[in-house]
């Protein structure tokens, strides 16, 4: 393994650059990963696409990447594990452990919370990075290290699942077919749900979703979903729906597709004011819930996959090497027909 350190700037908008940085040294409570593996997530292709977060310009240049796995290279002071050569993944969320929510348990709302590849706070997508040694995951002989980095969109999708009270016999209606309503797939499926009927508009991500487990792949560009959903069910809707796209139009569908009773669990990132029926919600009675990111869960997510109850490994569609970063951006921004879930590979392939 080469010292090289190196990072992928954005420097404009749709444009990155990799760049040759310093190695840092891990202070005390620190270790330093070589990195290997990053996803690109949703956010990170917005923010590529966009420049924005919130609607507001972002500083560059920027590093994006926050779904990550790697090898320990080095440990600061006082860090007896992870230990130099333990492969590991990173649960990105760098919280300040005072606050009310971090002493409840419930940090993932600390206000104070530093995620890396949202602005200001620059990501992962460079060969060495430091981090906290006790947000560092040691991954099992049975748990590769490409699937190490899709062990924290997995998170979201079991934070979903457990948020909307999937058990045994549930019937769901996942909305979106990407990498996170996969996860969300996944991890019904898991935790006992009967029947999953999932919609997209890309067939890839249809095809992808059958192949994982889900019973029903419907493409809302060519069917009614309600109506599918409504006879799939006969004529109850289902259980719990899960709105995954982060669209406005989506997430304004999702009571037509609910039983009386049930729950709508908001997980795309849905930006904007967004008309909402809310008397139809009403109506039956449902109710609406969201989460953000997830929290207490990381071990949960790699037992899972260790124990072969869940293979996130599967929804990986594309692998890019770390020196095409741009046209791995480029394609996911300019294909979402034909990229399920990308990946780039630290090491040069």
């Amino acid at each position: 393994m080469s010292d090289r350190n190196a990072a992928a700037f954005m420097t404009a908008v749709g444009t990155i650059v990799i760049q040759d940085i310093p190695r840092p040294e891990p202070g005390p409570g620190e270790i330093l990963p070589k990195v290997e593996y990053v996803g690109i997530c949703g956010s990170d292709a917005h923010f590529f696409a966009s420049g924005e977060r919130k609607g507001k310009p972002f500083d560059l240049p920027f590093v994006l990447g926050h779904e990550c796995s790697g090898t320990v290279a080095a440990t600061g002071e006082g860090v007896a594990r992870p230990a130099v050569g333990d492969r590991v993944t990173f649960e990105p969320q760098i919280t300040c452990g005072r606050c009310a929510y971090c002493r409840s348990g419930r940090y993932n709302l600390c206000p104070n919370v530093v995620f890396p590849s949202t602005p200001p706070h620059g990501g992962m997508l460079r060969r060495y990075a430091v981090i906290p040694a006790h947000l560092a995951y040691p991954l099992p002989d049975l748990v590769d290290t490409q699937t190490g980095a899709l062990i924290e969109p997995l998170a979201v999708g079991l934070s979903a699942a457990e948020r909307g009270g999937v058990g045994l016999g549930t019937t769901v209606a996942i909305v979106g077919a990407g990498c996170i309503g996969l996860t969300t797939l996944l991890a019904c499926r898991a935790m006992g749900a009967s029947t999953i009927i999932v919609s997209d508009v890309q067939e890839k991500r249809l095809a992808k979703a059958l192949e994982l487990g889900a019973d029903h792949a419907l493409n809302a560009g060519a069917t009614d979903v309600q109506a599918a959903v409504s006879a799939l069910t006969n004529g109850e809707g289902a259980d719990i729906v899960f709105e995954t796209a982060g669209s406005r139009q989506t997430a304004a569908s999702t009571p037509g597709l609910l039983r009386r009773g049930g729950v709508i669990v908001l997980v795309g990132n849905v930006n904007g004011d967004t008309p909402f029926p809310f008397m139809d919600l009403m109506y039956k009675e449902g109710e609406l819930r969201t989460i953000y990111r997830y929290r207490n869960n990381f071990q949960t997510a790699i037992d899972a996959v260790a124990c072969g109850r869940i293979d996130v490994g599967r929804i990986v569609s594309h692998r890019f090497p770390f020196g095409e970063t741009q046209r791995a951006f480029a394609t996911c921004v300019g294909n979402p027909g034909d990229v399920v879930k990308a990946v780039i590979v630290m090491e040069e392939e």
